[in-house]
């Protein structure tokens, strides 16, 4: 039985967007139809519709095209897990909305009582690190591992200060490399792997002591996750496979004893 095609006009009435987004990501690489008529029309099949799912899943949680081409190029890239990812993130998202929308019923509430509101109710919500953010999916990874055991005992004391300090020096570290990558400085370069350490060390402080193997694989999670590339790239488009590079790097580094 011969597999079902869709034209170009017909993928944009059922998926409800223009013909000129699927020329466009055509011509970018990110959606290009399997087939072309004999007069030359883009046809469609049902893995290409499912593909154009995924990236309208991508763009409703407010990723740029650039980035969901390099998620969705990436040899590791899995249909599967990015569909619990973007779950995962647009459950976010509605708990952000809602955490949102009560605060803005505070505050109507206090308008019309003519009251002024808490400071601290005000702003909490924009903006705030949440350390548990991805604490059942670390469990689920590393959970049995000494290094989730020694970070869970250590994060278990921290205060709300402790994490205040903690960010302000991931935010540095994030800065450092964002000029590293600025200034065109390859990932093997020995300022930036100057930098990879610090980065080392800051999760050794204030986590765990990482094998080779594990912090290696932390730099393919921030590519391999959309949430973590999401948040990474937000400072600067293409950092997370800046960061992972640099920290494969360094972990074949630690493994040859070749620092």
């Amino acid at each position: 039985m011969q597999e079902r095609v869709w034209r170009i006009g017909e993928v944009a009435a059922v998926a409800k967007v223009s013909i000129r987004a699927l020329r466009h990501y055509d011509a970018i690489g990110l959606l290009r139809p399997s087939f072309r008529s004999e007069a030359g029309y883009r046809l469609y099949t049902p893995a290409d519709l499912a593909r154009l799912q995924q990236v309208l899943f991508f763009r409703e949680l407010g990723m740029g095209l650039a980035q969901i081409r390099r998620i969705m190029t990436d040899p590791a890239f899995d249909t599967g897990r990015a569909l619990r990812r973007q779950r995962d993130l647009l459950n976010e998202k509605a708990r952000h909305t809602n955490a949102l929308a009560g605060v803005v019923d505070r505050a109507l509430e206090a308008l019309e009582k003519g009251e002024e509101m808490d400071t601290r109710d005000m702003f909490e919500v924009f903006g705030e690190f949440d350390p548990g953010k991805y604490e059942a999916e670390a469990e689920e990874r590393w959970g049995g591992t000494e290094a989730y055991a020694q970070s869970a005992r250590r994060t278990k004391r921290y205060t709300k200060d402790d994490w205040k300090q903690i960010q302000a020096e991931g935010a540095e570290i994030t800065a450092a490399f964002v000029k590293a990558l600025d200034r065109g400085l390859t990932p093997e370069d020995p300022a930036v792997q100057a930098l990879v350490e610090r980065h080392w060390t800051y999760l050794e402080r204030w986590f765990y002591t990482p094998t080779p193997e594990m912090y290696a694989g932390l730099g393919d999670l921030y590519v391999n996750d959309p949430r973590f590339t999401e948040n990474i790239d937000r400072e600067r488009e293409g950092l997370a496979a800046y960061q992972r590079d640099a920290m494969r790097v360094f972990a074949t580094a630690r493994r040859t004893g070749k620092e």
